[in-house]
Parts: C-alpha cells; sequence; structure tokens
C-alpha cells in the first residue's frame, strides 16, 4: 500500500509543475499560427481584389503608345563655307611647290583682306605630282594646294571670292559653297515644340480611337536633323578682268526635329 501511495504523490507534483509551462508553450504555437494564417489571408485577399478589378499585378505591362511627332522652321543663313584651291604647273618639282606658294600667300591675304580670319582659314590638301605624255615621260610637276573657308559675312563672300580668284591667277579653283546657320537654338526650339505638339495631337487621336484617355509621357527621344543649301561652281576660275563680285544667294534653311513619344494610357 505504501509504494502506490507515493508513485500517486509522485505523478501530481509532476502535474503542477509541468501544468503552467505546457499551456504557455500551446498559447505561443496557437498565436504563430494565426499570425500565418491573417498573412496568408491578406496575399489572397489581395490577388483576389486585383482580379475582381482588372488591374495588373504589376505595373511593367501598362498599357501605353508609342508615336514619332516632326517639326520643321526656316531661317535665313549667315555662314557661308567653300574650298578655294590653286595648281601651278612647272619642270620641277620645287619650282612647282616655290610658284604655287607664292600664289596661295597671295589667295591667303586677298581673303583676309575681305573679312575671312586666319582661324577660318584651313589647309585641306597638298599634293604635288609627275604629270607624263602619252608615252610616259615626265613632262613636269604640278602642285596643288586646297583651302577650306569659312565666312560670317555672306554680304562679302562674292567679293572675297572674285577677289581670290585674280589673286590666285588662272588654275585657280573652286570646289562649291554651303550655307550654314550659326546659332540654330531659336529655330531648334521652335521647330522641337511643333514636333511636340504633333506627337501629342496623334497619341490623343490613338487614344480616342482605342476609347482611353492620355496618360503623362514615360519618355521622349529627340533628334534633330539640320539641312543645309550647298551651291555648286565649276571646278575652276579663271582670273576676271575686272573687279565684279560673284553673286551670291543664301535662300533659306530648314531646321527639323523629330520627337519620338512614349505617353501611358489610361482606361
Amino acid at each position: 500500500m505504501s509504494d502506490n501511495t507515493e508513485t500517486t504523490a509522485s505523478n501530481d507534483g509532476n502535474e503542477r509543475l509541468e501544468g503552467p509551462w505546457a499551456r504557455r508553450r500551446a498559447m505561443r504555437r496557437g498565436v504563430a499560427g494565426l499570425l500565418v494564417l491573417i498573412v496568408v489571408l491578406a496575399l489572397v485577399g489581395d490577388i483576389l481584389a486585383g482580379v475582381a478589378l482588372g488591374r495588373p499585378s504589376s505595373t511593367a505591362s501598362r498599357s501605353t503608345v508609342t508615336v514619332t511627332g516632326s517639326g520643321t522652321t526656316r531661317g535665313t543663313p549667315d555662314t557661308v563655307s567653300f574650298q578655294i584651291g590653286v595648281s601651278t604647273v612647272a619642270k620641277s618639282a620645287s619650282a612647282a611647290l616655290t610658284n604655287n606658294n607664292a600664289r596661295v600667300g597671295a589667295l591667303e591675304a586677298t581673303l583676309i583682306n575681305h573679312g575671312v580670319t586666319r582661324r577660318n582659314m584651313q589647309t585641306s590638301g597638298l599634293d604635288i605630282y609627275e604629270n607624263r605624255d602619252n608615252s610616259g615621260n615626265v613632262t613636269g610637276f604640278t602642285a596643288e594646294d586646297d583651302l577650306n573657308v569659312t565666312l560670317h559675312r555672306i554680304s562679302k563672300a562674292g567679293g572675297a571670292i572674285d577677289a581670290a580668284a585674280n589673286a590666285a591667277g588662272n588654275g585657280a579653283q573652286l570646289n562649291g559653297l554651303s550655307f550654314s546657320i550659326s546659332n540654330q537654338s531659336k529655330f531648334l526650339a521652335s521647330a522641337r515644340t511643333a514636333a511636340m505638339h504633333n506627337a501629342y495631337v496623334e497619341a490623343s487621336q490613338i487614344a480616342r480611337a482605342g476609347k482611353a484617355t492620355l496618360g503623362n509621357i514615360v519618355r521622349v527621344t529627340d533628334q534633330e536633323n539640320s539641312s543645309t543649301s550647298p551651291v555648286t561652281y565649276g571646278n575652276t576660275l579663271n582670273a576676271l578682268p575686272t573687279a565684279s563680285a560673284v553673286p551670291i544667294e543664301a535662300g533659306s534653311q530648314s531646321i527639323s526635329v523629330q520627337v519620338t513619344v512614349i505617353y501611358a494610357l489610361n482606361g
């Protein structure tokens, strides 16, 4: 009888000691499980709400429309560029080069007197080569020297070219003229404004046709395309008997801008 009584007393003591800790562990497990359940239900609810409202789960698939707009404006050129050169033939290469150098020096001095600065003159070619007859015999040598010239006062271009031809003498070569606008900022601004307006109108039309509304701009790509107006004269300018300015007409020049715009679509 005494053994059974001791065993019963020992079991009651263990129950009294382990009962509170066991209940606390059970409560912790219950709270953790409840938190996990709440998070899962929240995620499922957000997914179901997105499906029900018809909205995408990511902004990466947002609807957009891409259009291209262009704008063009015209301005009067204020700068002219041309290439002028001199060639000289002599019995020897050194004589051809010496005589040609003197003619080029006279050419440069004349251009400077007509408003061209030295920084706007650049040697673009210098050649010396043999001249041969039909039998292959050397008959002499030719020296050639070319200058790229830029003049910021077009009104002086005709007189400068005429004087240069007379200074260089026979054999002066003019390879062509091109015109440009030195400061295109205001023309580009005007063309860019027109291009953006053109893009907006096109995008708005597409949005209305698709029963949507136009949103904010997502991206813009800007491209400039300035055109020039080349004028080409004959290859050789012979010395003129009297000084008379070569007629030069600058006309007008178009400046274009093209933009590619991506708009967001709403609805």
